[in-house]
């Protein structure tokens, strides 16, 4: 077992070098390639040549393939990952490729003699953290493109009632905010336009903002859509209900300043605690220390 984890090293690192070095490596661009085909329109070709990259990425979904999964796990991923931005069909699939991937390199990494001794509980736990890593990752993403959506909420709604109270209605009026927000808040412009789109589709508005409600996760988005959604149902004025929920919504938002505020005197403490108070202790106490061990010094050595 001891001579065979330095030949699986060598082999790993051999293929980590060389899928490195192939999905790299300088490719056609494709234009050309689209005027190859024109040129060659009719004319049959045994092998059809993709691009290294594209390669790389199809063996990462060939190797999420193989991972066990349940169903439930699969719905919260999906959803996750709509989440974080990734609505693309192959996303789940190379979200499992890349962790299964990420976790087997720390495992060879950890059993192999490269960084250090091999060590199976060591490499175990890489194993382990190299699976779980990904998902953590892909929370924080997702938790943070839910705080911008979060911030930019006041403007769409400022947006949103000057375009309803000027004649627009509410499908227009969110096509028209969607489209000025695009540049200051791409991520809502984004989840506006598929409102757009799914309403073109034919979908009925209370599903469409439903499904914005779940794309994005963020709770004052998902009380904006309930209300739209009551609005619709009982035939009240659309302005005057986005107007109130935009001045509570702006309530809310200075409560949360304010919480932060407040805790941040408690957030201190610890580094008051663990940096500044030993720097003061030492200021403090240290010439107080020095004048009392040069005072007592010469009164031990006369008493020897």
């Amino acid at each position: 077992m001891t001579l065979m984890l330095p030949l699986l090293a060598f082999v790993f690192g051999t293929a980590l070098v060389g899928a490195a070095a192939y999905a790299f490596m300088p490719a056609r661009s494709v234009a050309i390639d689209r005027r190859m085909d024109e040129l060659t329109f009719g004319r049959e070709t045994d092998v059809e040549e993709k691009p290294r990259f594209q390669r790389l990425v199809a063996g990462l979904k060939r190797l999420g393939e193989k991972a066990p999964r349940s169903p439930k796990e699969m719905g919260s991923l999906r959803l996750r990952l709509v989440q974080a931005g990734y609505r693309r069909d192959e996303a789940l699939t190379l979200f499992f490729g890349i962790r299964i991937a990420f976790a087997i390199s720390l495992f060879v990494l950890f059993a192999s003699s490269l960084i250090m001794r091999p060590n199976i509980l060591f490499a175990l736990g890489g194993l382990g953290l190299g699976y779980i890593l990904p998902g953590m990752v892909l929370a924080r993403i997702a938790k943070r493109r839910a705080h911008r959506i979060r911030l930019s909420l006041a403007d769409m709604l400022d947006l949103l009632v000057v375009s309803v109270e000027a004649g627009l209605g509410l499908d227009q009026a969110l096509q028209r905010v969607g489209s000025e927000l695009e540049f200051a808040y791409p991520e809502l412009s984004d989840e506006l336009r598929l409102i757009n789109l799914e309403l073109r589709a034919g979908k009925p508005r209370s599903e469409a903002l439903r499904n914005l409600a779940d794309r994005t996760g963020v709770d004052d988005l998902s009380a904006l859509v309930t209300m739209l959604i009551q609005t619709d149902k009982f035939g009240t004025s659309v302005a005057q209900s986005l107007r109130v929920y935009s001045e509570t919504l702006r309530t809310k938002r200075r409560q949360r300043a304010e919480e932060a505020a407040a805790k941040t005197g408690v957030k201190m403490v610890f580094p008051l605690v663990i940096c500044i108070f030993p720097t003061i202790w030492v200021v403090t106490i240290g010439p107080a220390a020095i004048r009392f061990i040069t005072v007592l010094m010469p009164m031990v050595e006369n008493s020897k």
